[in-house]
């Protein structure tokens, strides 16, 4: 605290004293308080125990459901997925065969057209040879005939027959002689090769090579556990048979107070892979941010999906020492969010301690606190190691500071903001000083809340219908109250004057030390002989008592008896000039509850 503080307008003295030390605390576990004691034979211990198994029993129960929620949940994603890639597989794979039925087909159609049309061109060549070959015949044939006849008369033996039949064979032979044989080919031997038009069944291959640009994907929605303080891990799907060669995922943080002109836009990043998962690092704690994916392939890119809104992990809570409290059965830890967005919840981890300061292996956990507070039920006489982790949907945030609770005693504050403008409180919180500087009242900054006749401040003492004790410590000169009073006693008024409080009161006078012990105005006809310096008080909700010892003497002075009907929080008044100190956290002796 700062020297002067100064809080809601009022001024606080601060100064260091000796007082015993404060305790410190972490986050821990959260249960239920018992709204009464325990039933008459039972050990409190064994009851809050049992209780405690019971809350960490139904927190795992919750937890294996909700896991047992997500894996189904995941596992159905995953079959639809698999139908799908099976399904776009089928009429992918039924598309390539219909191209390749219908290419076969066409390229079978050239073969046989190509085919006849060799048939036809052979045809011809062979018709065109053979009517050349027939005259060629046809001249043998007479050639032949004219050598057989040379020959006959040449074996004739009469020469004037030879004569006679040499002339006309002569006149033949010139005759034939003088005819002209054609001895070329009528028509070329090789075939004509025209180059096939396979323009078609190009056309053909290249629809089959031609891919689509790829429709949008599906970014999904965020999973649990999937994110850190810096990182989130996203996932996005394609739901169509398209072929990509990659992805680009664009992110930006949303902010919450964006001018409607857009001046103030935050940038947007973009990460190019090549899967259909990215984790995005360098963000923000406890930060949404925008999403959106586009695929892209030799054709296009794809429209982009529509956007969804990650979070990352929060930031580690704050705990609110001076707002927590402990006592033998429970402790109640107060922290803050310490987050600009809210988050899902918080958990609460506790670690007992041996008496030598190590630390156990074990950790509890109480999952799922809605609040930033927690009342967790505790063994007497442990040390326990209590932090808090803020949760989202991301997951969970590193654990805050680790605070130490123990329950030898009952631990509690003071309320500042319930102080009279008057009343200063040391910087360790538990001594409390009334000046000789009086304020006038227009110079005091008050509320609802705030003391305004009596110099009086109250403590919040723990919500735990248990037993508590603490002490205070006096001078024989200071004219004090120290009791209880319920949260909302009148601040008008001075305690132990009203229904609403119980205090015992000092009053000095030149000749002696009176003592009364107030409530709603009346006090019982007590003497006290030894001025105490050291007042211990005990409560006791089961029994419905208050009782004042003088702690140093263990001597008991008086005892209130009343049912409270609500809980009571310590109360602690100056009516002169002086201080006193407040004692928590100390073991409540024997003689206090009996």
């Amino acid at each position: 605290m700062s020297n002067p503080a100064t809080e809601r307008g009022r001024t606080f003295q601060r100064f260091s004293v000796g007082t015993n030390e404060s305790l410190r605390f972490e986050p821990c576990e959260d249960s239920s308080p018992s709204p009464t004691g325990p039933e008459d034979g039972h050990n409190e211990d064994d009851v809050f125990r049992r209780e405690g198994n019971e809350t960490e029993m139904v927190s795992i129960r919750n937890q294996l459901q909700g896991k047992v929620a997500e894996m189904e949940n995941f596992a159905g994603h995953l079959e639809e997925i698999f139908l799908t890639v099976e399904e776009n597989f089928g009429r992918q794979e039924q598309n390539l065969e219909q191209h390749y039925n219908e290419v076969l087909q066409t390229l079978s159609q050239r073969y046989d057209d190509r085919a006849s049309e060799l048939e036809e061109e052979k045809k011809r060549k062979l018709e065109s040879l053979y009517a050349q070959l027939l005259p060629c015949g046809q001249a043998l044939d007479r050639s032949k005939d004219l050598i057989e006849s040379a020959q006959e008369v040449h074996r004739s033996q009469d020469h004037r027959l030879f004569l006679k039949a040499a002339v006309p064979i002569i006149k033949r032979i010139e005759a034939f002689s003088r005819e002209e044989v054609d001895l070329r080919l009528a028509t070329s031997l090789e075939f004509n090769t025209p180059l096939a038009d396979l323009s078609e069944v190009k056309t053909m291959m290249d629809s089959i090579n031609v891919v689509p640009a790829p429709s949008a994907p599906v970014i999904n929605p965020q999973t649990p556990n999937s994110a850190s303080q810096t990182s989130l891990r996203v996932c996005w799907s394609l739901f169509s048979d398209d072929a990509v060669e990659f992805y680009e995922l664009y992110y930006r943080p949303v902010l919450e107070d964006t001018p409607a002109d857009g001046t103030s836009t935050p940038p947007v990043s973009r990460v190019k892979v090549k899967e259909t998962h990215c984790t995005v690092t360098d963000l923000l704690p406890n930060a949404q941010y925008e999403l959106w994916v586009t695929a892209t392939n030799t054709t296009g890119i794809s429209p982009a999906s529509e956007k969804a809104l990650y979070v990352t992990v929060p930031s580690p809570p704050v705990i609110r020492q001076r707002e927590s409290s402990s006592c033998p059965e429970a402790a109640l830890i107060c922290w803050e969010s310490g987050n600009t967005n809210p988050v899902d919840s918080y958990t609460v981890e506790l670690t007992e301690t041996g008496s030598d300061g190590t630390e156990g292996s074990a950790t509890e956990s109480i999952v799922a606190v809605p609040t930033c507070q927690c009342l967790i039920q505790l063994q007497a006489g442990r040390r326990y190691l209590v932090s808090v982790r803020a949760v989202n949907i991301g997951g969970s945030s590193d654990r805050s500071d680790v605070i130490t609770v123990s329950t030898t005693g009952t631990f509690f504050q003071l309320l500042e903001d319930t102080a009279h403008p008057c009343l200063s409180i040391s910087e360790d919180g538990f001594t409390l000083f009334y000046g000789d500087e009086e304020l006038p009242m227009s110079a005091m900054a008050l509320d609802d809340n705030t003391f305004t006749r009596s110099v009086a401040v109250l403590g919040n003492l723990i919500p735990v219908r248990g037993r508590h004790y603490w002490e205070v410590e006096v001078d024989d000169e200071t004219e004090f109250r120290v009791g209880v009073a319920y949260e909302d006693t009148e601040r008008n008024s001075y305690l132990g004057t009203n229904r609403t409080s119980w205090c015992m009161r000092h009053l000095r006078s030149p000749s002696r030390h009176k003592y009364e012990f107030l409530h709603n105005g009346w006090s019982p006809d007590l003497r006290i002989t030894v001025h105490p310096l050291r007042i211990g008080l005990a409560l006791d909700y089961e029994r419905g008592t208050l009782s004042f010892f003088n702690a140093d003497l263990e001597q008991h002075l008086h005892t209130f008896h009343c049912r409270f009907q609500t809980y009571v929080q310590p109360c602690f008044s100056l009516d002169n000039r002086g201080a006193l100190t407040v004692h928590t956290g100390v073991a409540a002796p024997r003689h206090a509850f009996v």
